[in-house]
């Protein structure tokens, strides 16, 4: 088996010159997406599609942005990402429509092995990373391989996601666990305890 076989079947692999050159293509895409975003909206979007990223429409990173090979990262409808994103998309990351990434959200799908031996052999492998719809996950969070975050769901700021979060929670902390459950009373608040106004918040139900 080769080692890009290896990669993409979550077994453990091993960098060689033609995975790195895999990688060299799709950062020079992504070193132009943050030379020419946000002032030239159409290039960066080709530089985006030339590093084989699959996304729909509305889709924005703030410069800068980092990932490894593109084409194992899928972006739904509507997605914003703040700057400092790092994607280590060695195994895939699939991410659903209308979600938000606070500044310095690091998603790593890359890992070593715990055994200094094992590690020091060059060997590593990838995990996947799932994230549902209409999830914001807060600045500087890190998301470690094999997670899942379920739909509707707010990661807050500073978290480590170590394990899956279920679906409409808050989940804050290192490592990342459960805070509530995301209520329908909690609609009509923008912050706290802060209410939306009226203007508003008739425009949001």
């Amino acid at each position: 088996m080769d080692n890009r076989y290896r990669r993409d079947h979550e077994m453990a692999y091993y960098s060689d010159d033609n995975i790195i050159q895999e990688q060299l293509v799709t950062k020079k895409a992504i070193r132009e997406y943050n030379t020419v975003m946000p002032f030239e909206p159409v290039k960066g979007l080709e530089c985006l599609d030339r590093a084989g990223i699959i996304h729909g429409e509305n889709v924005y990173f703030e410069p800068p942005f980092h990932c490894e090979y593109g084409k194992h990262i899928t972006l739904g409808e509507n997605f914003y990402s703040n700057a400092g994103c790092v994607m280590l998309d060695v195994a895939r990351i699939r991410i659903g429509n209308n979600v938000m990434f606070g500044p310095n959200v690091s998603i790593y799908t890359a890992g070593h092995p715990l055994h200094p031996d094992s590690r020091n052999s060059g060997y590593e492998y990838g995990i996947p990373v799932t994230i549902g719809n209409n999830v914001w996950i807060g600045g500087c969070c890190v998301i470690l391989p094999g997670v899942t975050i379920g739909d509707n769901a707010v990661i807050g700021a500073g978290s480590v996601v170590t394990k899956d979060i279920p679906a409409n929670v808050c989940a804050a902390g290192n490592p990342c666990r459960v805070i509530r459950e995301i209520m329908e009373a909690d609609g009509p608040y923008y912050y706290k305890d802060r209410k939306f106004d009226e203007e508003v918040w008739e425009k949001i139900k």
